[in-house]
């Protein structure tokens, strides 16, 4: 059973918010996953269930939670602060947040892909394999894959050597986090395919195809969430 430091200045809905957020992240309970119920929580914690439902409330305004009526709490992001470089963790609607995340993404990552084709020098390119490879063989163990997926994709603007695209990076990070979350691989073989279809054509030097592959990247996870969002009307 979890306890609490009763000389700790935070109220115990607070307390109970951060102990619960540190249980999902330690056991972990996925993003698509359910948390236990109020009474199972309440007596985990050792706490009332007015408390759990103040806690539970205060991660939903996070954008950590979501209550699906008659089906129970379920995860739907894990992001902390560090993750979360735009603040847009607490936003409400994250699946029109990640429509609007792809939008800025399809305008600056072909670019970029093609720029990397053209300006990265022959061991930024071992790199890029490299990254390609570990990201594979993590997504097809079934380990968390998501901070070398981000790796990969940073890793392309830094190959571009446009400075300014650096400090876009943060959009990246936070678009990853957001599709993982919602999604949580659902589109393994699309995104391993097009990792090494982007990876192949910047070895290549082939700018147009590095391009082409970066859009096909995008477009696959854009239709994802477009199905999840029509079925999320559905079931309302």
């Amino acid at each position: 059973m979890y306890t609490f430091d009763k000389t700790m200045k935070k109220p115990l809905g607070a307390q109970t918010e951060d102990k619960l957020m540190k249980y999902i992240l330690q056991e972990p309970v996925e993003p698509g996953q359910r948390i236990p119920n109020e009474f199972e929580l309440a007596k985990q914690f050792g706490v009332g269930r007015s408390t759990i439902r103040e806690a539970v409330k205060g991660l939903v305004s996070r954008g950590i939670l979501e209550v699906r009526r008659g089906s129970g709490t379920y995860v739907i992001n894990t992001n902390t602060y560090e993750e979360d470089p735009l603040g847009l963790s607490k936003t409400e609607d994250k699946y029109k947040m990640a429509l609007d995340l792809f939008e800025i993404r399809l305008m600056i990552e072909p670019e970029l892909a093609a720029l990397a084709c053209r300006n990265t020098p022959e061991e930024d390119l071992k790199k890029l394999k490299r990254l390609c490879d570990e990201t594979e063989q993590l997504y097809r163990g079934g380990h968390n894959h998501i901070g070398k997926d981000i790796e990969f994709h940073t890793w392309i603007a830094h190959c571009s050597r446009n400075q300014v695209a650096e400090t876009l990076i943060p959009v990246i990070t936070t678009a990853d986090y957001t599709f993982a979350n919602l999604t949580h691989r659902l589109l393994i073989e699309e995104t391993l395919k097009t990792h090494r279809a982007v990876t192949d054509a910047i070895l290549k030097r082939d700018s147009v195809g590095a391009k082409c592959a970066m859009m096909m990247h995008m477009t696959y996870n854009r239709q994802t969430i477009m199905e999840l969002l029509a079925e999320r009307e559905k079931n309302k």
